[in-house]
């Protein structure tokens, strides 16, 4: 079986982000942005700009050469609280293999280890069923369905999935 690996993100990794910019890919996210607006999260990822004690991570299997997916987390306030928010994109040649899960699990620990927050959440659209699949496999608990703006701008009906990082 591949060993799935997340390391941080590098000047390489602006290649990943345009393969994951297109229809299918961003279709419960809001569709593809514009170059302007990759190019910005890109910078952001590199920097960890806005992502507090959060990290952006880059996905690497043992028999592949590059990149193959995105998964992060970072800080925000939701419903009173300071929480961590994760998120992930897995390249669609390599989708529904579990790599997503495995990745996920691994900025589980990492969000763990950053000690910060007591709560990780994850705001998958209630129609992106591989994703809530992702969020239930990685151990998350579903809190219910809620209104999340993502983009700025856009709001969309997703589902609250919440992890406790205070237990093991």
């Amino acid at each position: 079986m591949t060993t799935v690996r997340i390391d941080g993100w590098t000047e390489d990794d602006l290649r990943l982000l345009r393969e994951l910019n297109t229809p299918e890919a961003k279709r419960h996210l809001g569709g593809p942005e514009p170059e302007g607006k990759v190019l910005d999260r890109h910078r952001r990822y590199l920097t960890s700009e806005g992502f507090g004690t959060g990290r952006m991570y880059r996905i690497l299997l043992d028999d592949v050469d590059r990149s193959v997916g995105t998964v992060g987390f970072f800080e925000r306030v939701w419903q009173g609280a300071e929480v961590y928010e994760i998120g992930w994109g897995v390249l669609p040649d390599y989708q529904g293999r579990g790599i997503a899960v495995a990745a996920t699990r691994l900025a589980v620990e990492a969000a763990r280890e950053a000690g910060a927050r007591r709560y990780l959440h994850a705001f998958p659209s209630t129609r992106n069923a591989a994703s809530n699949a992702v969020a239930r496999k990685a151990g998350f608990e579903l809190v219910g369905e809620c209104d999340v703006e993502f983009p700025p701008g856009q709001w969309m009906r997703s589902n609250d999935w919440r992890l406790d990082l205070s237990r093991p």
